[in-house]
């Protein structure tokens, strides 16, 4: 079961009894290491950047493998990281291994859209769990990304790891449309819906969005990926930090 093709087992589907119990021992997993490692310095918390932005990339370089070898190679939104959530692959080595304003980029996207992506995804794993089954090696998988994304944003801000500014905005949009327009590139070629912005995607909340938007879309969704996320996590920060001080 742990290796076994689409549509070879019965899938875990979303909101079942196996969901809840991926979300729970995932939400465990965060508490846990964020108890281990709440009071870390600034120079261990960027050694956890970078070792938990390695154990992704070698997973999902895993996964990337399997699904190259189970799926249809023409299908490139299964296997080419160019979604949401794929940021944390390029936010966590910017962070990781840059210096500078690109060290900047991947730090407040850690600390910003991380947190965001993590736990929609967590809560709505469309990508996963509607086609393989719980004791899957993607479905586990993208329970422990996602988990790892969590965990570093919240670790970035409780540890004050940096200062989140309100004109970070233009750090985290520029990464986030870079790899729009990446996407967009390749889903006008293949015909794909990478990033989740050129097509409807049925049975999500994406296709209100979508009806509700209609030929405008595809521009709504790309400002909204750009914005939204860095502005919840801004607001939350602010909204605790004033309630601390007071």
């Amino acid at each position: 079961m742990l290796f076994a093709y689409p549509g070879e087992y019965e899938p875990c589907g979303i909101f079942t009894i196996d969901h809840f119990k991926l979300i729970v021992v995932t939400l465990f997993g965060i508490i846990i290491a964020l108890k281990k490692t709440i009071h870390s310095t600034k120079e261990e918390v960027k050694k956890i950047i970078k070792k938990c932005t390695i154990l992704v990339w070698i997973f999902e370089i895993i996964i990337i493998s399997f699904k190259l070898c189970t799926g249809d190679i023409k299908n490139v939104g299964n296997y080419v990281p160019l979604y949401y959530c794929s940021l944390l692959l390029y936010a966590g080595a910017l962070a990781s291994f840059a210096k500078g304003k690109l060290q900047r980029i991947g730090e407040v996207f850690l600390a910003t859209g991380g947190i965001i992506g993590g736990f929609t995804f967590i809560i709505f794993p469309t990508t996963s769990l509607p086609t393989y089954p719980m004791w899957h090696i993607v479905s586990l998988h993208s329970f422990l990304y996602h988990g790892i994304m969590v965990y570093l944003g919240i670790l970035i801000n409780i540890t004050n790891y940096i200062t989140l500014q309100l004109n970070d905005i233009k750090y985290y949009a520029f990464l986030v449309f870079i790899v729009c327009i990446l996407a967009y590139t390749i889903n006008n070629i293949f015909d794909s819906n990478l990033m989740f912005i050129s097509k409807d995607f049925p049975g999500t909340p994406i296709e209100i969005l979508y009806r509700a938007t209609g030929p405008f879309y595809t521009i709504i969704a790309i400002i909204a990926q750009m914005t939204l996320p860095f502005y919840v996590i801004y607001g939350i920060k602010n909204i605790w930090r004033k309630k601390w001080i007071n």
